[in-house]
C-alpha cells in the first residue's frame, strides 16, 4: 500500500506543478498581451513622460522641431496658454479648441477632458502646457488615467485566459485520469479474478510493481491452496472407490443369492442402493471441485442441442421412467438446427441433474418439460415441472449458499444442493448463467442461458 500511496502522491505533485506552470504562463500571457499598453501608457510615450519632454523643449514663444515631430508622430496635439489664458501657440490643435480660456475653464479641463479630448497639463513659469490625446484613447478619473484600449481588452483577455485555463486543467485531469486508470485497471481486474478464485499473473513496472508482486504472490498461494484442496478431494474420492466397490459387490451377491432370507436380501438391496448414491455423490463432488478450480478440461465440439435433448428423453423413457412422471421436449423453430460449441457430456449431465431433482423432490409424480429456444444473443435450455415447488427460503439457499463444504447440523450431514452446484459450475464453465424460479405448489423452473 505504500507504493500505491507513493503513486497517488506522485500524480498529485505532478498536478500541482502543472498548476504552477499554468499560473506562470498566465503571467507571461498577460505581459505579452498588455506590453504595448504598459509601454505606451507608462513608458517613454506615456502622458507623464511626454509632458516633461515637451515642457523642456518648449517656451512661451514656441516649440522645437524635434518635439513637434514627436507630437505629430504620436498623434498628440499641443497648445501653450499664458498667465491670462490666451493661446500663445499650438501644434495640430483641433478646430473646435478655443483660443482663450478662463481660470474656470482651465480648472475643468486640467482634471479630465477638453472637447472630449483627454488632456494633460504641465505648469510652467510662463504659462500652462496642454497636451491633447485622440478621443477614446484614455479615460481619466480625477488625477488618474486609464487606457480605454486596455479597459476594452481586459474582459476579453480574462475570459479567454479563463477558458484556456479550464481547458488545460480539464486536459490535465483527463490524461492524468486515463493514465491512472490504464495503470490500475489490470490490478483491479486481477483482484476481481482473485475474488473469483482464479489465478492471475501481473507484469507491471514502475510505482505499482510492488502491488503487482503482492497480487502475484497471493495468486500463487491461492492456486497452491486450490490445487491442494482439489487434489485432496480427488484423493479422498479415489480412496473411497475401492471399499465402496467391495460394499457394492458383496451387497449385490447377498441380494442375488437364492438361499438367503428375504429380509436379508431386502437389507442388502438397501445397502447396494445407498452405496450407489454415495458413489454418485463422490463423482459429483470430484467433478464440482475440478470445475470450480478449473482443473476439468472441456472437450468442446459443435452440438445440435435439439438432438441431444430428444436423445436424452428417449433414453430416460427406455430405462423405465415411472408412470407417475411425464416428460416431453419442446423445441422452438429457430433452435431446431442451432449448433452450440460445448462439452456435450457436461451439458447432458447438467440437464440430467435438473430432471433428477424434479423426480426426487416430487415423489407423488409431476410433468416435466424441456424447452430449447434461441434468440439473436442467447441459447436457453429450460427444465420446468409442475410439482410441489420450493419455499422462498429454500430457493434463496440454493441461489446464495449451495456449497458442498457446508453442513446443516452438528452431525455434519451435507446440505442438499450439490446437484444444483454442479449444474451451476457446468454452466459457468461454458460462459452461461443459471436462473431458478419457483413458488410453493406451483412447480419449479430452471433456465440455462448461453451466449450465442
Amino acid at each position: 500500500m505504500k507504493s500505491f500511496g507513493k503513486y497517488i502522491s506522485k500524480h498529485l505533485a505532478a498536478f500541482a506543478v502543472f498548476i504552477l506552470v499554468l499560473a506562470m504562463l498566465n503571467i507571461l500571457a498577460f505581459g505579452i498581451t498588455f506590453q504595448n499598453v504598459i509601454r505606451n501608457d507608462y513608458g517613454d510615450t506615456s502622458p507623464q513622460h511626454m509632458l516633461e519632454e515637451i515642457a523642456n523643449a518648449s517656451t512661451i514663444n514656441g516649440i522645437s522641431n524635434d518635439a513637434r515631430q514627436k507630437l505629430e508622430k504620436a498623434h498628440i496635439w499641443a497648445m501653450f496658454l499664458n498667465q491670462d489664458g490666451n493661446q500663445m501657440w499650438t501644434v495640430n490643435a483641433p478646430n473646435d479648441v478655443q483660443i482663450k480660456y478662463t481660470i474656470s475653464d482651465v480648472a475643468l479641463f486640467s482634471k479630465g477632458y477638453l472637447k472630449d479630448y483627454p488632456v494633460f497639463v504641465w505648469n510652467m513659469e510662463a504659462g500652462l502646457l496642454v497636451l491633447g490625446y485622440p478621443k477614446d484613447s484614455y479615460t481619466k478619473l480625477t488625477s488618474n488615467f486609464f487606457s480605454i484600449h486596455a479597459i476594452q481588452t481586459l474582459p476579453i483577455y480574462i475570459t479567454g485566459m479563463l477558458a484556456v485555463d479550464f481547458l488545460l486543467l480539464f486536459l490535465a485531469y483527463f490524461f492524468s485520469k486515463r493514465k491512472i486508470i490504464r495503470n490500475t485497471d489490470p490490478i483491479i481486474d486481477a483482484i476481481e479474478r482473485l475474488s473469483d478464485g482464479k489465478p492471475v499473473s501481473l507484469s507491471i513496472e514502475g510505482d505499482l510493481s510492488e502491488i503487482a508482486g503482492s497480487i502475484n504472490k497471493a495468486s500463487h498461494i491461492l492456486s497452491r491452496q486450490n490445487e491442494a484442496r482439489a487434489n485432496w478431494i480427488s484423493g479422498i474420492s479415489h480412496d473411497i472407490r475401492t471399499p465402496l466397490s467391495m460394499i457394492l459387490g458383496y451387497a449385490g451377491r447377498i441380494a442375488d443369492h437364492k438361499t438367503i432370507d428375504t429380509s436379508v436380501k431386502e437389507q442388502a438391496e438397501i445397502v447396494r442402493q445407498q452405496s450407489i448414491k454415495i458413489k454418485e455423490l463422490v463423482q459429483d463432488l470430484n467433478l464440482v471441485s475440478q470445475l470450480e478450480y478449473e482443473m476439468q478440461p472441456l472437450h468442446k465440439e459443435n452440438v445440435r442441442l435439439s438432438k441431444l435433448l430428444r436423445s436424452y428423453v428417449v433414453e430416460l423413457l427406455n430405462f423405465g421412467l415411472s408412470d407417475r412422471y411425464m416428460i416431453d421436449v419442446k423445441i422452438m423453430s429457430p433452435a431446431e438446427n442451432t449448433l452450440f460449441e460445448c462439452d456435450s457430456r457436461l451439458i447432458l449431465r447438467a440437464i440430467s441433474n435438473l430432471v433428477q431433482n424434479s423426480i426426487k423432490h416430487n415423489p407423488q409424480g409431476c410433468e416435466i418439460m424441456l424447452t430449447l429456444a434461441c434468440s439473436e444473443t442467447a441459447i436457453t435450455i429450460t427444465v420446468a415441472d409442475n410439482g410441489i415447488g420450493l419455499l422462498p427460503e429454500k430457493l434463496r439457499e440454493l441461489e446464495e449458499k449451495p456449497h458442498y463444504m457446508e453442513s446443516t447440523d452438528e452431525q455434519l450431514n451435507l446440505r442438499h444442493g450439490l446437484g444444483i452446484l454442479l449444474v451451476r459450475q457446468i454452466v459457468k464453465a461454458h460462459g452461461g448463467t443459471l436462473k431458478m424460479e419457483s413458488e410453493p405448489k406451483q412447480g419449479c423452473q430452471t433456465t440455462l442461458s448461453f451466449p450465442c
